[in-house]
């Protein structure tokens, strides 16, 4: 029997370019690292955007049907896409060209010819400032989230789930579906959404939410942990008990006892 070995994770990188040469060089060039989608045109690069988790965007500026700046201001301006990193590639090397680009929203606006050297180190920068605004994400969410290299859009976003998330977290019945609902998006949206920002899903986020106030009702209100564990909308103490017990790898009053105790020995 043959066995089945896990390939290890590419990011997928869309490229668009109307000439084939080029978008044959760009493949050839990223493939080893990254999973790359082929777009003719702006048209194109819009329906596999539309369908596809595309973790980062090159794109050249003068193409027909709609050019590189129109794609970039279309995505840019959709709040589920605004997140992804765009790279435009032109051989318009006028300053004016740099400052429409950037206005629009690109991430690194390179010239042609361009260095593959130089692509590949601004698409790793990109990705890596991704998965450090993903990291403080999980690490804190919620918390002062203006304060990471965010796309304005994604704070907007994350401000108003957070604000969402908390108006009913006393709801046990606070899922996905009533999440996306109340949020008047899709729920496959949401969930593309919020996975692309803090890599998380969607009922994840409401649990860390619920358990992030849980810590803040056990350590500065006299509640019973039977009566917390109902304010932030868990079914059942025990319920309550054994997501606490997973995600701080204590239970709720060895998790306060443990905060007293540190507080005593200051």
């Amino acid at each position: 029997m043959e066995e089945i070995v896990d390939r290890p994770y590419k990011p997928e990188i869309l490229i668009v370019d109307d000439n084939i040469e080029i978008l044959d060089f760009l493949e050839d060039d990223l493939s080893d690292q990254f999973e790359i989608i082929r777009a003719l045109d702006g048209v194109e690069a819009l329906e596999v955007v539309n369908r596809t988790l595309i973790q980062l965007i090159v794109c050249d500026v003068m193409m027909p049907e709609m050019d590189g700046f129109e794609v970039c201001k279309i995505i840019k301006s959709t709040p589920k896409h605004a997140h992804i990193p765009i790279i435009l590639l032109t051989a318009k090397n006028t300053l004016n060209a740099k400052i429409e680009g950037l206005e629009i929203g690109a991430d690194a606006y390179i010239e042609k010819p361009f260095s593959p050297e130089y692509l590949r180190a601004q698409i790793h920068s990109l990705l890596l400032n991704r998965n450090k605004i993903k990291e403080f994400f999980i690490s804190s969410p919620f918390v002062h989230v203006n304060t990471t290299n965010i796309h304005k859009s994604e704070e907007t976003f994350l401000e108003k789930i957070y604000e969402v998330i908390q108006q009913h977290l006393a709801d046990p019945n606070l899922d996905v579906e009533k999440l996306a609902d109340l949020m008047n998006m899709s729920r496959p949206t949401l969930y593309r959404k919020i996975k692309s920002i803090s890599d998380v899903s969607p009922n994840e986020l409401i649990n860390m939410a619920r358990l992030k106030k849980a810590t803040e009702l056990l350590l500065h209100h006299d509640y019973k942990i039977f009566e917390v564990s109902f304010l932030v909308g868990f079914s059942s103490q025990t319920h309550f008990g054994r997501n606490f017990q997973k995600y701080y790898g204590m239970s709720p009053s060895e998790y306060v006892h443990e905060v007293n105790s540190k507080k005593t020995n200051m």
